[in-house]
């Protein structure tokens, strides 16, 4: 290869590394596995070194990633970054591991040690773990700062968000922390929580993450502390800058005092002597790691005594004293047969690659989805091809390259459709979305049928109508939407193919039973958009009724706890068709529960004729609190007029409230005001309750 061709392939290979470290760090929709992605480093790592006049500082080879929202922004410290989130600088740089995937060049970097260190010296050995990069900043024995690990340089501050991963400790414990010092590690999510919030995002039409790293950085990247601490994130830490150690002479030591301080460290990690224990290490977690409740794709190797560590040194990029051993992951090579374009109960059309059957971690992989078409034309997918399908996260079958080399000459490119492919509507793609849309919401079969096999799920109204009978009810004409279920008749279900009287009665009996459903998985059924399982118990919590629901602002539903403007304008469009509020009532005459259910109301209560509107979070649930109040006799209102009492203002009260409280003269009191009126949970109350007007505003 000369000097010409070596310049062109050095700039494809930056700019597909480039594109993919984007897709990887801030995208969290990574098309490229990472063998591949590190094979093509690798290759340019080898043309570099071979034509040392074409290397330019920006390179991939002497950049690690980023995962700021606008990559490589390197606007002043203390600037707000693309996701809203301040950035800050590195007081040390965050650099990235030296990765393979040979036991000889684990034997090779062992073999530079021993020749830089002839003393000798010890390995620690961990796992690596495949989530997102930390930075956590104690002083005083208190968190002050959390960083993600930006371009290395500088991060976006989530010290927010990480005060709400549960095994993080906002204060350490014991003694014999440094007055400040910095620890890094991951934030992981483990695969009992990455299952549950796919399962969450299938069911409000969202496209499921690929794997638990994709999964934990878009969690952490949330602007809502509240919907991050839902997630079920956790974290392990692993280094400590030597700059801060003057308490340990190891880096396994520096460990085991922050274990003693309260931080999460791992517990699967080894100190080893000699290459042989070493490899040992490697060869029990490449099988070992599939029976841990989390991901990890690896395990790194540390040179374990500081002073060593420090006479390595680094280079631009790596730690000179550390690498990464990657566990490769299986993929198997099979064809695409054609592809599928479906779509969803929200108008979303996903297209699905319908493959060769082919065995893959213990399974036989038929279909792989492509999610949307910006994924397909990244590949470059061509009809017939041939491509490489691995399991992101050991799980979701996914398409991470195709096979040029297998490629018929002349093979079309498949071409994503304009119009809908079940009812021919035009398609729209929303500012801002990777997926078109068919916008005939009440038109389109496949989105008519999607919600009702969404609202008779188990996790909703609990129908025993699965798609074939879903399907059969809908072809006939017989159910067109969820509350058609409700008039059906035994003559009409023994018209469906199979059915004898046995399968109609347990029908019926299940539409009756499912009418004691409560508020949250009624809601939950309906289908909103964004609105999840925990999202339909925050509104049930928060508005009590379904009247309340459809009735509040943009600003009132964010009120509730966990919900943004997103989740909230989705629900005022829901509830602002005709359609849907029509729903709405022929389910509500059919019995279905749109109340969070009667209380206990003690007429002649203290807080009888008093009406009292509620804002922000509270010591108890709303809901709760709701309760509190009725059964003294007070009313709640959603809304603030001139006969309001008083508004109640817990944590972080809605500010239109309080204003409109000022204006209209309405007094505020706060929680604990309110239990010197009635009694605590847990106690009586300390106070009369005084008379409209009497309050001071606080």
């Amino acid at each position: 290869m000369d000097i010409k061709q070596a310049e062109t392939r050095i700039r494809e290979l930056r700019e597909i590394l480039w594109e993919n470290s984007r897709l990887y760090y801030v995208e969290n929709a990574p098309l490229m596995s990472d063998y591949e992605f590190d094979q093509k480093m690798h290759e340019l790592e080898s043309l570099e070194n071979q034509f040392p006049s074409l290397i330019t500082p920006d390179s991939p080879t002497r950049k690690v990633g980023s995962d700021l929202s606008s990559a490589y922004d390197r606007s002043d410290d203390g600037a707000r970054s693309e996701s809203g989130f301040r950035k800050a600088p590195h007081r040390y740089p965050m650099l990235s591991l030296a990765n393979t995937y040979s036991l000889d060049d684990v034997q090779e970097f062992v073999s530079r040690a021993e020749k830089s260190i002839p003393e000798g010296f010890s390995y620690s050995c961990e796992l690596k773990f495949d989530g997102t990069g930390i930075s956590l900043t104690y002083r005083n024995g208190r968190l002050v700062q959390a960083l993600t690990r930006g371009d290395g340089s500088v991060g976006d501050d989530v010290t927010e968000n990480i005060r709400r991963i549960s095994n993080i400790p906002v204060e350490l414990k014991g003694s014999g922390w440094p007055a400040e010092f910095e620890i890094r590690g991951e934030i992981l999510m483990p695969w009992d929580a990455f299952t549950a919030l796919n399962r969450e995002r299938e069911d409000i039409g969202e496209a499921p993450f690929a794997n638990p790293r994709n999964a934990a950085s878009g969690s952490l990247k949330l602007l809502d502390p509240g919907e991050v601490a839902r997630r079920g994130l956790i974290c392990t830490l692993y280094h400590i800058p030597t700059q801060y150690i003057d308490f340990a002479s190891s880096h396994s030591g520096a460990l085991d005092k922050a274990a003693s301080w309260g931080l999460p460290v791992s517990d699967e990690r080894r100190v080893c002597h000699g290459i042989s224990e070493v490899e040992g290490y490697l060869r029990k977690w490449e099988t070992a790691r599939k029976d841990l409740p989390y991901a990890t794709d690896g395990a790194v190797i540390k040179i374990d005594e500081l002073s060593a560590q420090m006479e390595l040194g680094y280079t631009a990029k790596f730690p000179r004293w550390a690498v990464a051993y990657k566990f490769k992951s299986e993929e198997a090579l099979t064809q695409v047969l054609s592809i599928d374009y479906q779509v969803g109960r929200t108008g979303a059309v996903t297209p699905v690659a319908n493959l060769s059957p082919v065995p893959l971690s213990g399974t036989t992989v038929k279909r792989a989805t492509l999610n949307n078409e910006d994924q397909m034309r990244l590949l470059d997918l061509h009809e017939g091809d041939w491509v490489w399908v691995e399991k992101g996260g050991e799980i979701i079958p996914k398409i991470t390259r195709v096979e040029l080399s297998r490629r018929t000459p002349g093979a079309p490119v498949p071409e994503f459709p304009k119009v809908c492919p079940d009812c021919g509507t035009p398609l729209f793609k929303p500012e801002g979305e990777a997926r078109w849309f068919c916008p005939n919401t009440d038109g389109c079969p496949m989105q008519a049928k999607g919600r009702l096999i969404h609202f008779a799920g188990r996790k909703a109204m609990n129908i025993l109508a699965g798609d074939a009978t879903v399907e059969q009810l809908y072809n006939l004409s017989l159910v067109k939407t969820p509350a058609d279920f409700y008039d059906l008749t035994r003559s009409q279900l023994m018209t469906l193919d199979g059915w004898k009287e046995r399968s109609a009665e347990r029908f019926l009996e299940s539409l009756e039973a499912s009418k004691a459903t409560g508020f949250e998985r009624v809601l939950f059924a309906l289908g909103i958009r964004y609105v999840g399982e925990e999202t339909a118990k925050s509104l049930a919590r928060h508005f009590g009724d379904v009247d309340s629901l459809s009735e509040a602002s943009v600003e009132q539903l964010m009120e509730a706890e966990d919900i943004g403007e997103v989740i909230a304008k989705s629900i005022v469009d829901y509830f602002s068709s005709e359609g849907n509020r029509e729903q709405v009532r022929r389910l509500k005459a059919h019995g279905l529960r749109f109340s969070v259910g009667d209380v206990h109301v003690n007429a002649d209560g203290v807080l009888k004729d008093k009406v009292i509107v509620i804002s922000g979070t509270f010591s108890i649930s709303r809901d709760s609190m709701k309760t509190l109040i009725e059964s003294n006799g007070g009313k709640c209102s959603s809304s603030l007029s001139s006969k309001t009492s008083f508004l109640l203002a817990g944590a972080k009260p809605g500010p239109e409230k309080l204003r409109k409280a000022e204006t209209l003269g309405v007094a505020v009191i706060s929680e604990d005001d309110l239990y010197g009126m009635v009694p605590r949970p847990d106690g009586p109350a300390t106070a009369p309750v005084p008379e409209d007007g009497e309050l001071t505003l606080f």
